[in-house]
């Protein structure tokens, strides 16, 4: 790997990284999510920070193998589409306090990640495996969005 790569890929996860952990200061759960019915299934909230930040790091070391390759191509945009949903959806459903919405915003973001899973397969197999948990852990977070917005109608 050369220097300028290691460089990319260093600021690709420290950015994924560090924006996640930005965006959940920002729209920390508060008061009205504490009071929000919750399925059975609903994790414990600690579990989230440390999945999460586990979850960044792998995103953002496919972020930037599909950048060095290809930094015009289909893959980044759809990298780039993702974590902009990935942002978003904390936004939408801890501090406008919408799961309704979140949960569209949610659609799109496992849209784009299977989508980026699809593309990669042929291209980088290993941006494409280290997809696959954040497709499935926001999979389950689509899941529980539901549920909380099912039991908790507006």
């Amino acid at each position: 790997m050369t220097r300028s790569n290691a460089l990319t890929v260093t600021l690709f996860i420290v950015l994924t990284v560090a924006g996640g952990s930005l965006i959940g200061a920002f729209s920390m759960p508060g008061s009205w999510y504490q009071a929000l019915t919750k399925p059975w299934f609903n994790p414990p909230n600690w579990i989230f920070g440390p999945v999460w930040t586990a979850l960044y790091i792998l995103i953002g070391i496919a972020g930037a193998r599909v950048f060095i390759r290809d930094r015009g191509g289909l893959l980044p945009k759809i990298w780039f589409t993702q974590i902009a949903l990935n942002f978003l959806w904390p936004l939408v459903f801890f501090t406008a306090q919408r799961p309704d919405l979140a949960l569209v915003v949610l659609a799109g973001m496992l849209i784009s990640i299977l989508a980026f899973i699809a593309l990669a397969w042929r291209r980088d197999r290993p941006s494409a495996l280290m997809f696959l948990p954040y497709a499935l852990w926001v999979s389950f977070a689509g899941l529980l969005n539901a549920a909380i917005w099912w039991l908790n109608p507006a």
